[in-house]
């Protein structure tokens, strides 16, 4: 069961594979589709780190979720996200567990 909802990011991430060849997806790519997933949602909206792995990855997103998670640290230093858990906002870099990111409020 796929629990990705809404469109899927365009371009290397869209097709699963990515442009950077067969090492895997590069941070900007990571960054790209986590802000493509949120515009893609109401202001709202959150987004799990494993929709974006899923995004990029395809079937092989389990191993993307800490490069999408030090994206979004990256994200939030850069003040485009926010990470969350229990709806509110946390430090990324000590987050322990399920964490959510959203847009900056």
């Amino acid at each position: 069961m796929n629990r990705q909802s809404g469109p899927k990011p365009s371009g290397a991430a869209r097709s699963g594979k990515s442009a950077s060849g067969p090492s895997g997806p590069t941070g900007k790519e990571l960054e790209a589709a986590i802000l493509e997933l949120l515009a893609a949602r109401a202001a709202t909206s959150t987004i799990c780190p494993s929709d974006a792995a899923r995004a990029v990855g395809g079937e092989h997103w389990r191993g993307l979720m800490e490069p999408v998670r030090q994206a979004a640290r990256r994200l939030v230093e850069a003040g485009d996200v926010e990470v969350t858990q229990g709806g509110s906002v946390v430090d990324p870099a000590t987050a322990k567990g399920p964490i959510r990111i959203r847009k900056v409020r």
